[in-house]
Order: structure tokens, then sequence, then C-alpha cells
């Protein structure tokens, strides 16, 4: 791996663990400077990893505009996480492998930031025990596109603590019924809130500007 494309891994990573902290609000401009200047490269290899983002979906190219985090609209968000639920259940349809030592080991703490980062967890391993492995990637995908809603919507989802309790304990008794029927109603819940999650993205973006 030349140097370039080491520095331009490396700011793919920075880049993509910032956007899903929440440090970019939707909407908001990403310049190339700023970064270049931030982690001490030339201007080539942050573009290679903010174009890599781009085809994520973490990013949009707005061509003259430059290069912003996206703002999702309700339909928008609406469509992410009906699809989410499609390949999630599909995943559930496909097949699941039993349990492994992987499958025990999600631990859930009532940190905000634990329900975040196990809520991706599960999604994946579920998408993983179905072994299609594009599946697998479009679910890593969504999952990526969905973090920083999922830090924008603590509070506005009530329960969400008890909610991810239930669907771990069906996912670690490959109890395949309850678990469909919980994605469900997790991505119900979330689509009926809606509204009040893009209200919550917008009050941020404008409290950046």
């Amino acid at each position: 791996m030349n140097a370039a494309h080491s520095k331009s891994a490396f700011v793919y990573r920075q880049v993509k663990r910032a956007l899903q902290s929440g440090r970019y609000a939707p909407g908001q401009r990403i310049d190339p400077g700023r970064l270049a200047e931030e982690f001490h490269t030339s201007p080539t290899p942050v573009r290679f990893a903010l174009y890599r983002l781009v085809g994520e979906g973490l990013v949009a190219d707005h061509a003259r505009n430059g290069l912003h985090v996206p703002l999702l609209t309700e339909l928008a968000l609406r469509d992410l996480y009906d699809w989410m639920e499609r390949m999630l259940l599909m995943a559930c349809d496909i097949g699941i492998a039993p349990p492994d030592e992987a499958a025990t080991q999600l631990q859930l703490s009532s940190t905000d930031d634990d329900l975040v980062d196990i809520t991706w967890q599960l999604f994946d391993a579920i998408a993983e025990a179905s072994g299609h492995g594009a599946l697998r990637h479009a679910v890593m995908q969504a999952n990526d596109r969905l973090t920083p809603v999922r830090r924008a919507n603590l509070g506005l989802v009530k329960h969400t603590y008890e909610e991810l309790v239930a669907l771990l304990d069906h996912w670690q008794r490959r109890d395949i019924p309850a678990l469909r029927a919980s994605l469900r109603q997790y991505h119900e819940r979330r689509k009926q809130a809606v509204p009040h999650i893009v209200a919550a993205l917008n009050d941020r973006t404008d409290g950046h500007h």
C-alpha cells in the first residue's frame, strides 16, 4: 500500500467516524481543504476518501456547491427504514446460522453510545448469519447511513433500551418468528416518528450555522 493510499484510508476512517458520531450535522458542508490541514496531508488523499464516502451514500456531491452531509427528507428516511427492514427480514427468510460465541457476546448497557453501537452490531450479525455476502454489504451501508440518525432520535422513540433487549434475546435464542415480529415493530415505530426525527436533525443543522 503506497503512502497516498494509506493516508486516504486513514482520512476515510476518521471522517466516517466523525459523520457517525454526529460531529457534522446533516446538510453541513465538508471542506476538503480544512480536512487536509487537520490531517496534515495534501488535498488528493482527502478527495479520494470523500468520494469513497460519496459512493457509500454518507456524503453528497453537490457539484459546484461542494460536498455536504446528506440532508434526509421524511420520504428518504422512511425509505431507508423500509429498506433496512426488508433486508433484515430477507436475511431471516434466507436462513440463519445457529448461535455461536459471537452471538452471545453482544452485551447491552444503558449508555446512549452503546444503544447505537449494539444496534449496528446486531443488524450486521443478522445479515452475516444469512451467509449472503451481498446482503450483508447492503445492510452495512444502510447501517452506516442510519447511525447518525439513531444518535439524533435518542429520546424521540421511547423504550429503545427495552426494545433492543428484546431483539437481542430473540436473536440469541434464534427465535426467528419473534425476531421477525420485533424487527417489524422496531421499524414501524421509527417510521411513525420520521417527522419528529427529521425535525430534530434540522434543528441540529440550524444550530451549526
